[in-house]
């Protein structure tokens, strides 16, 4: 069963087509990659499904109903939760502060009160811990390294409970035991139930990890299967060598 589709999506800025038709189909439950060139048109699908970008045409569907039209904070709203390839945290703030923010996000007047029950303050020490930042909850965001703003980026999404993950390049620029603690907590998540699509240039990581992997190419899909059948398919090693 699909819990994501987009269909037909197509995008263009000035003289540039970044998405052509293209259309995939993420099943709930799975932890699926997508990968493709440099300027394949990852991250503008990516815009596109979380409400970033509106499609010139084409439709986006969240569990069997169009979203096509709504924009980020509606998106994230329905339970599609989304990490970016450079990562948003607040820097002055402490890392549980940074919580605080993302349990308070639909309430932005109460941004700078306390605590408003200790099961908020509890979730966010508890998710702090999932990530393995615990250590960590006193000290400025912005003094964290590379992967453990991502660990918290990860963490300030989880706080809504999303029933999908969409990550953009999560190991990128971190280091291999960030990485390994990376990978072991979307398993934990996704055998709890949470779906993910992951944007990735990292192919250890991709292959590694994901059950389903798509390939983009000149912004459409080119292909499709298991890390096994994208490995061994001659048109992805052509795209990624050009033409």
């Amino acid at each position: 069963m699909s819990l994501l589709q987009a269909t037909d999506i197509s995008k263009a800025f000035g003289g540039i087509q970044a998405l052509n038709a293209c259309s995939i189909a993420v099943e709930q439950g799975s932890i699926t990659g997508l990968i493709g060139p440099n300027g394949s048109g990852k991250t503008t699908l990516f815009n596109v499904i979380t409400g970033y970008e509106r499609p010139d045409t084409g439709t986006v569907q969240f569990k069997g109903a169009d979203i096509s039209k709504y924009g980020p904070d509606r998106i994230f709203g329905l339970g599609i939760g989304r990490t970016f390839q450079l990562t948003r945290i607040f820097p002055r703030l402490t890392v549980t502060e940074n919580m605080h923010v993302a349990i308070k996000r639909k309430g932005l007047a109460s941004l700078l009160g306390r605590w408003s029950a200790s099961s908020e303050h509890d979730r966010a020490l508890q998710l702090l811990q999932f990530v393995g930042l615990t250590h960590l909850k006193d000290a400025p965001a912005g003094s964290l390294s590379y992967g453990q703003r991502k660990l918290l980026e990860l963490a300030f999404i989880l706080v809504a409970e999303p029933q999908m993950v969409l990550l953009d390049e999560p190991a990128g620029g971190i280091n291999p035991t960030l990485i390994g603690q990376l990978v072991e907590r979307i398993r934990e998540l996704n055998r709890q139930g949470m779906t993910f699509l992951i944007v990735e240039h990292n192919m250890e990581f991709v292959m590694g990890l994901c059950n389903r992997v798509m390939v983009m190419h000149r912004g459409a899909k080119l292909a499709e299967g298991t890390p096994e059948d994208v490995r061994a398919n001659p048109a992805v090693l052509e795209a990624y060598l050009g033409d």
